[in-house]
């Protein structure tokens, strides 16, 4: 009877063994399953059938930004595989606010690593050579997805934040494309581009011709400015530059049209008119000598080079051509010049 007893407690150890090792066999082999399935995941395309742009705003965590993908449908995965990727990855903490574009073929892992390198969409604001401050600050307020922060301030506060002297933001933005994310504000557009300005100037100036008639590099930008409205081909401007320079040195008076045309405002209709050369305003180049006292517009490396480095020559007078090219007939003589306007009327009333 004892030996019975013994070989039925055997018996029993051994069916509760078996039962043991078939629920491991069939944990790993669920786990195994498990493990396939994750992998596939990972490195399977999303949900994508075209491009699109996602944007995760800041402030969301992990967990919402999964929500969010499932949400719009770019991702059927399990939020456990997606906890799994994040932690094998190390990145769950370190995911980037902002845009995303996501193109048909992205995986999990690469929008995962997409998002810990911050590689978010980036926009373009460009700053045209020529503008007015007025009209950057018109293009920023109009320009989409901009942050705007600057509605309420004027021109002088405005360059109290930038420590712009004198209160005159006019001419301290350097016209380039400048590329911004979500996020970005007009505020931060203008730092940039008020940055590389000043850094423009710390680098032309000394290496300027030494006989420029300029003290100072802003007077540089001020002469800049002016060469920058007066043509738009690249060539001449070292020669109109010049031309204001011998003007300068001679203590003859530029005479140039834009600066009225500044000194104007907005009593400018689109016409010059002999009244409006003859009416002294702060701007008016042919009532008062010397540069006008700031910038009048907003000018590129290519006239800031022109204005420290100016064309030799003779000439003192410039007018346009008058063929619709842009350019300038030069005269070294106030009679040569005369017959250069009299050619410039005759094109213009026969074109």
């Amino acid at each position: 009877m004892q030996e019975l007893r013994m070989h039925g407690q055997a018996g029993k150890v051994r069916w509760l063994l078996s039962l043991i090792l078939v629920a491991m066999a069939l944990g790993c082999a669920a786990a195994l399953l498990a493990w396939n399935d994750y992998r596939q995941f990972v490195d399977a395309p999303l949900l994508l059938k075209e491009a699109k742009v996602i944007e995760f705003p800041r402030g969301k965590g992990f967990r919402d930004i999964v929500r969010q993908l499932r949400r719009d449908r770019i991702t059927d995965g399990s939020p456990f595989y997606w906890r799994v990727l994040s932690r094998e990855l190390n990145v769950a903490s370190r995911l980037h606010a902002g845009e995303y574009s996501l193109e048909p073929g992205l995986t999990p892992r690469g929008l995962i690593e997409m998002m810990a390198a911050g590689k978010v969409v980036q926009h373009h604001f460009t700053i045209v050579e020529g503008w007015t401050f007025r009209q950057l600050r018109l293009a920023l307020a109009t320009a989409e997805g901009i942050g705007q922060t600057l509605g309420g301030l004027d021109d002088a506060s405005i360059a109290a934040r930038l420590d712009i002297p004198d209160g005159k933001p006019e001419g301290w933005f350097l016209p380039e494309t400048y590329a911004w994310v979500k996020g970005d504000d007009d505020f931060a557009i203008l730092e940039r581009s008020h940055a590389a300005m000043r850094s423009a100037l710390q680098r032309l100036w000394p290496e300027r011709d030494p006989a420029v008639p300029l003290e100072s590099p802003y007077e540089a930008l001020i002469l800049a400015s002016i060469i920058e409205k007066e043509s738009g081909v690249a060539d001449e401007r070292a020669m109109i530059s010049g031309v204001f320079s011998r003007r300068l040195q001679i203590g003859m008076r530029l005479q140039t049209d834009p600066t009225v045309v500044y000194g104007l405002g907005e009593q400018y209709d689109g016409n010059i008119r002999r009244r409006d050369l003859e009416t002294d305003t702060a701007y008016n180049t042919y009532t008062r000598d010397g540069l006008p006292p700031t910038p009048i517009a907003l000018p590129g490396l290519s006239a800031l080079e022109a204005a420290l480095h100016p064309a030799g020559g003779n000439a003192l007078y410039f007018v346009a051509v008058g063929d619709g090219s842009g350019r300038h007939e030069f005269s070294a003589t106030l009679s040569e010049h005369n017959r250069a306007v009299s050619r410039y009327l005759n094109r213009s009333r026969n074109r």
